[in-house]
């Protein structure tokens, strides 16, 4: 058999070439990282600019259009609570007094702990013009001051629903809230002038929230704030 050395050194070429291509590029294994597109990536910074301080509230349950079995369970039948909340309802069917509240606890965290931190952004997010005015303005007078306020939110002890109405297409739900903090003020020159910050203080609020029932925007703006009884 004739013994061409051409050949074999051509193939031992494309064998070492082969190699080092192996070497450099590796193995596919299916979870490699898409190519690199720039208008993806905006895309995605957009989507979590949108989503920064949006409440999650959980999906309401599908009920049928004369079920207000969780209404009944929250106010009683006939009472004028029941009624308004009934009224809401059927102005916007997915509207649960459950979901509400369980976004209403989230809110009234975000809200006391922005407001101590002076997080003006996230106040903005959840609070309509008229009251976010009044917390910024208390925030600049504070900080005009020098005054810095240590903050720790310990928990909801209690939230229910007070009020409810629905005129205009506006839905309004007043909720008062029994929660507990730990909250201390010190002036410029670290001295204490208000709260303990050993102590868990409790505190009571009445704040209203307000949406329009015929938006697609599912959110609650905080209309109104209050200290309770």
């Amino acid at each position: 058999m004739d013994f061409d050395i051409v050949l074999v050194i051509a193939l031992i070429i494309a064998v070492v070439v082969f190699l080092q291509l192996r070497s450099v590029l590796g193995k596919r294994t299916g979870f490699e990282r898409p190519p690199f597109d720039p208008y993806s990536r905006q895309a995605e910074k957009a989507e979590e600019k949108e989503s920064d301080n949006v409440i999650a509230l959980p999906k309401p349950e599908a009920r049928a259009a004369d079920d207000f079995s969780d209404i009944d369970k929250i106010a009683p039948e006939n009472s004028d609570l029941n009624k308004e909340l009934r009224a809401i309802r059927k102005e916007d069917p997915t509207f649960s007094p459950n979901s509400f509240l369980d976004g209403a606890r989230v809110a009234y965290e975000m809200v006391v702990t922005a407001f101590a931190k002076g997080d003006k952004k996230t106040l903005k997010s959840l609070l309509s013009d008229e009251v976010y005015a009044g917390f910024s303005a208390a925030i600049d007078e504070r900080d005009k001051k020098g005054e810095n306020v240590q903050f720790t939110f310990v928990g909801i002890d209690k939230i229910e629903i007070i009020n409810a109405a629905c005129q205009a297409d506006i839905a309004q739900l007043t909720i008062e809230v029994a929660s507990e903090i730990i909250s201390a003020t010190y002036d410029d020159s670290r001295k204490l002038i208000d709260g303990d910050p050993q102590t868990i203080a409790e505190i009571k609020d009445i704040w209203t929230f307000a949406r329009n029932v015929k938006s697609r925007d599912p959110n609650w703006k905080i209309i109104g704030t209050e200290d309770g009884e």
